[in-house]
């Protein structure tokens, strides 16, 4: 085998190496689960030293199974979990205590600080003063963490290409997730860092998403990594969603809805956040619209936390509807398009005749309303393209196809936000990688239930926890 590519695919649960054909095809792969920590209530950590050996760990096992050394690894692609940030000593490389997740909200108090500033920071970044973006993870860090200003602070991208090349660098799509990141110029805004208290920090050197990030030795031989990209742009790019217009959802712990709108950072529909899907260096930039929603997966993992679900098996022989059950898994709040730190999970609608069966249908089925209920600030759509955990599941991609009246595309395989990077790297040094072809397509079939119920439990989960 020659002409191999590896993919670093560092997400919240796992991190995964995958060895590639330049046809997408998977000949190797490597995994090893993550821990979260949850020491507060809405406070979500991991520890950075963990990620890193997970993720070494995982290339070894990958490159073995494959059967391969690094001799034929053309080129590394790493694609990873956004907005986690992670401060550590430039000097020494240790880190300064754990990483704050994406998903953690200790930070509300700062983003309602910033609200009078929305307007200028979704022109500036696309984004909204929320929990979930770095800039006020970097405050916490500060102010009560006891971090110094000296740190060095990084996204998991940042974290590992300093571990794997010793260089502080990241790329436009994970600098777009820090609300310190300009559209306009495409790099560190000084107005923001002002804004945001943090004038003169340390922060890594951006760079397009396909350029020449270093090189790593710490596998044998001398491997070049040629593409660094968030999780979710990657997933889009790994679809072959390269024309504006197009647009995918990952369906995993959350759910990240995509589509791309071309080389302008047009403002987005309301819900909906702007940023950068990818630069290839020496072209513009591409931009996508997003809608992030935090708890998806993450109701099927609460219940089977509380033992109402033995076996993820259960849910592909589900039947029926969970009728006016309705599942809110704001666990951690809720993203778009409602933005509400403060929201809690809730089920409703219960009655004496609700069984187990039920609990499990309103649980998936919440998954398909959170995505339609944000999809519906776009329009109609002339397809979904689909993956992560959650899309193997063919009920809930009938379900989702009815609701949103478009067609729902799955590709060859699961691992196309992995994929994305790998093909990515391939590009950029000059090969030529295949798009995935397509394996199920969903389309839709009968009328599904209107989204107004559905809102109104959302409505009464909205603003539970407030300070």
């Amino acid at each position: 085998m020659s002409d191999l590519l590896l993919a670093l695919d560092e997400g919240t649960s796992s991190a995964r190496a995958i060895v590639f054909t330049l046809a997408g095809e998977i000949v190797g792969l490597g995994r090893r689960s993550l821990s979260l920590y949850y020491p507060q209530a809405g406070w979500v950590e991991q520890d950075p030293e963990e990620l890193w050996e997970a993720q070494y760990e995982a290339v070894g096992e990958a490159l073995r199974s494959a059967g391969v050394g690094p001799s034929v690894i053309r080129a590394i692609g790493i694609t990873n979990q956004r907005e986690t940030t992670i401060a550590w000593d430039p000097a020494t490389g240790k880190p300064y205590g754990r990483a704050i997740v994406w998903q953690d909200r200790r930070t509300a108090p700062l983003c309602e600080a910033l609200r009078p500033h929305t307007e200028w920071l979704r022109q500036e970044t696309g984004l909204l003063p929320d929990p979930y973006f770095s800039a006020t993870k970097i405050r916490w860090f500060l102010e009560e963490g006891g971090v110094p200003r000296t740190a060095q602070f990084g996204t998991v991208d940042a974290w590992l290409l300093y571990k794997l090349t010793g260089q502080s660098l990241t790329d436009v799509s994970n600098a777009s997730r820090t609300l310190l990141f300009s559209l306009r110029t495409l790099s560190w805004s000084p107005a923001l860092l002002a804004l945001l208290g943090l004038e003169g920090i340390r922060l890594p050197e951006v760079r397009p998403s396909g350029s020449f990030f270093g090189e790593t030795t710490l596998w044998g031989g001398r491997l070049p990594i040629w593409a660094v990209l968030g999780d979710q742009q990657a997933a889009l790019y790994g679809h072959g969603a390269h024309q504006p217009g197009q647009a995918k959802n990952t369906y995993g712990t959350g759910c990240f809805l995509l589509k791309n709108i071309g080389t302008t950072p047009l403002p987005p529909p309301p819900g909906w956040l702007t940023t950068v899907a990818w630069q290839v260096e020496g072209q513009p930039a591409v931009y996508a619209w997003e809608a992030a929603i935090f708890n998806a997966a993450a109701a099927l993992q609460w219940l089977e936390q509380v033992g109402l679900l033995r076996d993820y098996a259960e849910l592909d022989s589900l039947s029926g509807s969970a009728g006016e059950v309705f599942f809110v898994p704001a666990f951690t709040g809720l993203g778009a398009p409602y933005w509400d730190p403060y929201a809690r999970g809730l089920i409703i609608g219960l009655t004496r005749e609700t069984d187990r069966q039920t609990l499990l249908l309103a649980a998936l089925e919440s998954i398909a309303y959170q995505s339609a209920d944000a999809l519906a600030a776009l329009g109609k759509l002339e397809a979904l393209y689909v993956d992560g955990g959650v899309s193997v599941n063919a009920r809930l991609m009938q379900f989702q196809a009815d609701l949103i009246d478009c067609p729902v595309i799955r590709p060859l395989h699961g691992e196309v936000t992995a994929w994305g990077a790998a093909a990515l790297a391939a590009y950029r040094c000059g090969l030529k990688p295949a798009k995935l072809p397509e394996a199920a397509r969903w389309l839709p079939r009968q009328p599904a239930p209107t989204l107004h119920r559905w809102r109104e439990a959302v409505r009464r989960a909205q603003n539970w926890h407030v300070p």
